[in-house]
C-alpha cells in the first residue's frame, strides 16, 4: 500500500514537472504550435467537460460537447498562434480564484479560511494567539496570490514572453513553497508547540474543508 502511494505521488510530481516544461516551451514559441495549443487548452476543455457531465439529460451533455468542439474549430487558428495568453488565462484565474477564496473569508462574521482549517485540527477552542495567527495568514496568503497575479499581468503586457514564462511556469511553484516555509517559520515564531499544526494535520485539515464546500455545493463564506 506504502508502494502504490510513493508511485502515485511520484507519478503527480512527474506529471506536474512534465507540465511545467510544456507551458514553459509552448509560452516561449518552441516546438510544434498545435501540439503546444493542445497541451494548453487540455485543462480548460477538461473543465468544461466536466462541468458538462453534471448536467442532468444526456442531450443537453452532447449538445454541450459539439458546441464546445466547433468552438475549439473555430478559434484554433487564433489558440495556436496564442498560445502564452491561454496560460496567462490560466495562471491569472487560479490566481484571482484562490485570492477570492481566501480574501472573502475575512469578510464578514464567520472564520477566516486558515481558522476554521485549524479549527479541524485542534479538538480545543483555539486561544487568541491562535486566532491572530490564522487571520493573519489568512490575510497573507490574500495578498501572495493577488500579488502574483498583479506581477503575471505586468510582465505578460510589458515583458518579453520569455520572461513571462519563467515568472508564471518556472517560478510560481517554488514561490508557493517559499510561501509556505516563511508561514511555517513565522508559526514556529509566534505560536507555542502545542499550538503548531504538522504537515499532515494541515493536508487532511484542507482536504476536509475542500471536502465540505464540495458536499454542500456551496461557495466558501
Amino acid at each position: 500500500m506504502a508502494a502504490s502511494t510513493l508511485l502515485r505521488d511520484l507519478g503527480v510530481v512527474l506529471l506536474m514537472l512534465a507540465w511545467v516544461v510544456a507551458a514553459h516551451v509552448g509560452s516561449t514559441g518552441w516546438g510544434n504550435a498545435d501540439f503546444n495549443a493542445g497541451v494548453a487548452v487540455l485543462p480548460i476543455v477538461v473543465a468544461a467537460l466536466m462541468a458538462l457531465w453534471r448536467l442532468p439529460q444526456t442531450a443537453l451533455r452532447v449538445a454541450g460537447a459539439l458546441a464546445l468542439a466547433a468552438l475549439l474549430a473555430w478559434l484554433w487558428p487564433r489558440l495556436r498562434h496564442n498560445v502564452a495568453l491561454l496560460y496567462y488565462v490560466q495562471h491569472l484565474g487560479i490566481h484571482v480564484a484562490l485570492g477570492v477564496l481566501f480574501g472573502r473569508s475575512l469578510i464578514g462574521p464567520g472564520d477566516p479560511l486558515i481558522t476554521r482549517m485549524a479549527r479541524r485540527i485542534f479538538a480545543q477552542p483555539l486561544s487568541e494567539r491562535k486566532l491572530r495567527y490564522t487571520r493573519g495568514a489568512t490575510l497573507a496568503w490574500t495578498l501572495f496570490f493577488f500579488l502574483n497575479a498583479l506581477v503575471s499581468t505586468v510582465l505578460f503586457i510589458w515583458a518579453p514572453p520569455a520572461i513571462w514564462s519563467v515568472h508564471a511556469n518556472l517560478l510560481t511553484g517554488p514561490l508557493i513553497g517559499l510561501m509556505f516555509l516563511g508561514e511555517h517559520l513565522v508559526r514556529m515564531r509566534v505560536l507555542p508547540p502545542h499550538e503548531r499544526p504538522g504537515l499532515a494535520d494541515i493536508m487532511q485539515a484542507y482536504r476536509r474543508e475542500s471536502a465540505s464546500h464540495n458536499g454542500n455545493g456551496s461557495s466558501p463564506p
